[in-house]
């Protein structure tokens, strides 16, 4: 034997470093009971929307499944202007809180000092009442002849929105302008809170160095705090986006017939059309749709380090 060489094991010490079945099964077993729960409450309604979605029939003879794919160009076609709105609606009221959404995360996380908890309860505060609730409270602050809507016509700024088709008459409700409001307010937590996390991880020695390299605030913003967030930017806007597009208790509550989502148009066609097949198939296209937008967003935006 080389002096290199290392000595072999003892058999006994072998076996006792190679880990037990039982304890490899271990990680398995801690995983079942989520993966019994994406099966029973994700993947089996899936399963049973895509079978409804390819049938035909009525609620009173009964559905049955013939493979009838032309639901979903069906579908489409009635209703493209409504997943047109929904794309345009939540892309808006995603930018609108990440410009508001940044400035607010960027003060908490790096100005807040002790006042840090009290402002994370603040931005949290609105999850303790209903949805519900606070997309009704909307109605009255954007009700005509409120402070809100006079401030807007004193300002000038409804002239505005109604030349870009936003408002009109000088009112906010029932126009796309109140749905974007309301989609903004009830959304904008989940884009905090990722922001903050991720600016809240930047280690501020990296501001200390780039001010030694005689860097303006600006440029520190640019060169190092922007890139270093950028996970939290991509984190905030698909938590945003993803349930705004689906959202349609904005659109009922705060819009009018000219401002219905798809989310809209798909409970319409379940509960009250009764029409199962065309509401699941509208549902799928969404979800595509979504997909679709999110995987090409993802692509572009370089980064795969979400908070």
């Amino acid at each position: 034997m080389s002096v290199t060489e290392a000595p072999p094991a003892h058999p006994a010490q072998a076996e006792v470093r190679k880990p037990s079945t039982r304890r490899r099964l271990v990680p398995y077993w801690l995983l079942l009971p989520g993966i019994l729960w994406l099966l029973v409450f994700f993947a089996l309604p899936m399963v049973y929307q895509a079978s409804t979605s390819v049938q035909t029939g009525s609620l009173e003879k009964g559905f049955e499944v013939t493979w009838h794919f032309r639901t979903y160009w069906d579908a489409l076609a009635d209703y493209y202007p409504q997943f047109i709105r929904s794309l345009l609606y939540a892309g808006t009221a995603t930018l609108l809180c990440l410009l508001l959404g940044y400035p607010l995360a960027y003060l908490i996380a790096f100005k807040a000092g002790r006042w840090r908890n009290l402002v994370l309860v603040l931005v949290i505060a609105p999850f303790f009442t209903s949805f519900l609730i606070r997309t009704l409270a909307w109605k009255t602050i954007l009700a005509d002849g409120g402070a809100v809507v006079d401030a807007l016509n004193t300002l000038h700024v409804l002239d505005v929105t109604s030349w870009l088709g936003w408002t009109e008459n000088n009112r906010v409700l029932a126009t796309p302008m109140a749905v974007v409001c309301g989609l903004t307010y009830n959304f904008l937590p989940f884009m905090i809170l990722p922001l903050y996390t991720s600016l809240e991880r930047i280690d501020g020695r990296l501001h200390e160095a780039a001010g030694d390299l005689y860097a303006t605030p600006a440029t520190t913003f640019r060169k190092v705090t922007l890139p270093l967030s950028m996970p939290g930017v991509v984190s905030g806007t698909l938590l945003t986006f993803i349930p705004a597009s689906g959202d349609y208790v904005n659109a009922e509550l705060l819009g009018s017939t000219d401002t219905k989502m798809v989310g809209s148009v798909i409970q319409t066609q379940f509960l009250r059309v009764l029409d199962y097949p065309t509401a699941a198939a509208l549902s799928f296209i969404l979800m595509a749709v979504v997909l679709l937008v999110v995987t090409v967003y993802i692509r572009r935006s370089g980064t795969e380090d979400l908070v």
